[in-house]
């Protein structure tokens, strides 16, 4: 199965609401970052760029979570920090509250500022800057 045939199968788990707010993300997601990799990574939807995750999204118990590994650099107000790193989310309980241009913007940021998650386990938890 390909990496798109696996993030299908994500997105038809869904209810419909949740489905028309991840193929937006997704839309979003592929036309902003053609060179990312695509796959499903612990069990939700990730892009990588050469490996590292920037990008991804999760339903959680009452929304769809759109994570970047980065966020926090980005320095953008509508993303709020998430965990002990560098990354960052925005909350959508329905697919009219993404904002294209807004979205495009913290994409653009996601392939500019990313900090190394790929050697994360390497540098025993210790994150550096690409």
């Amino acid at each position: 199965m390909s990496s798109a045939d696996t993030i299908t199968a994500y997105h038809l788990s869904l209810s419909a609401d949740d489905q028309l707010i991840c193929a937006k993300l997704r839309s979003c997601i592929d036309a902003a970052l053609p060179e990312a990799e695509s796959k499903i990574w612990h069990a939700h939807p990730v892009w990588f760029l050469d490996g590292n995750p920037v990008v991804g999204y999760s339903r959680l118990k009452d929304c769809i979570r759109l994570l970047f590994w980065s966020g926090q650099s980005f320095e953008e107000p509508g993303l709020k920090s998430e965990g002990k790193f560098k990354a960052a989310e925005a909350r959508y309980t329905d697919a009219a509250q993404i904002d294209d241009a807004e979205l495009n913007r913290w994409l653009g940021k996601a392939r500019e500022i990313q900090w190394d998650y790929k050697n994360i386990v390497k540098r025993k938890g210790k994150l550096e800057r690409l």
